[in-house]
């Protein structure tokens, strides 16, 4: 919902047409959530259809302008006023991941940890060269106010806070992992060795065709007989 009412917002300072919401909303966010116009008239159409902006008109240029509605006022508030929810969480790609890597025999969680964490440390000082040059531009313009610049500087602090939790929350998944490697390990499925006194394990396929069956089935039988997989124990 936060492109909906991000148009909103822009739209309250004045009326706007579909690719100067897009250039402003880019240009408050840094694009770090770049939309395409098709995505912006689409809302806006939407926006409409709810009642919440009208037409007004058309520009020099022949544009075709929107104005916000007393409603779209309302809801824009609301939201302004309203806490983002966390109820229920959007879902992280990366949290999923790893829950999926756990257990599984193909996978060295240990290195997908590790492979994340050097990205993410890249991310982080990527984000941090972008904050210095934010703050070097604005230096040069002692005393002015930019509503731009400023939620730019907000919007990339947030990524580097963001991209700091996720470095901290890597190490503590790969301390919790060393630490819970010996469980691990015991209860990984072990192969027990074939008993060589076994009749199942000593017969020949020829005497198992003899009996009627096929020569595979009896050696599936054999080591299935053989093999114990032992369980973690809950």
């Amino acid at each position: 919902m936060s492109i909906r009412h991000g148009l909103l917002a822009l739209l309250e300072r004045g009326p706007r047409y579909g690719y100067q919401l897009r250039t402003e909303f880019e240009s408050r966010t840094g694009s770090t959530w770049p939309l395409n116009v098709g995505q912006v008239y689409t809302t806006v159409a939407r926006l409409e259809r709810d009642g919440l902006v009208v037409p007004a008109g058309e520009d020099e240029a022949g544009h075709a302008l929107y104005a916000i509605t007393e409603d779209g006022r309302d809801e824009l508030r609301q939201w302004f006023t309203t806490p983002v929810d966390r109820a229920n969480p959007p879902r992280n790609e990366l949290a999923i991941k790893l829950a999926m890597a756990v257990g599984s025999p193909e996978v060295d969680v240990r290195a997908v940890i590790q492979a994340q964490r050097a990205h993410t440390i890249r991310a982080m000082q990527d984000y941090t060269r972008l904050k210095g040059q934010a703050l070097e531009a604005a230096s040069r313009r002692p005393g002015v106010f930019d509503p731009d610049d400023v939620a730019w500087q907000l919007v990339i602090d947030q990524l580097i806070f963001q991209a700091e939790a996720e470095a901290r929350w890597l190490d503590h998944c790969e301390t919790r992992l060393v630490r819970l490697a010996p469980q691990a390990a015991a209860a990984a499925p072990a192969v027990v060795p074939a008993d060589p006194t076994d009749p199942a394990e000593s017969a020949e396929p020829a005497e198992s065709a003899d009996r009627g069956q096929q020569p595979g089935a009896a050696q599936d039988g054999g080591l299935r007989g053989a093999i114990r997989r032992t369980r973690p124990r809950r």
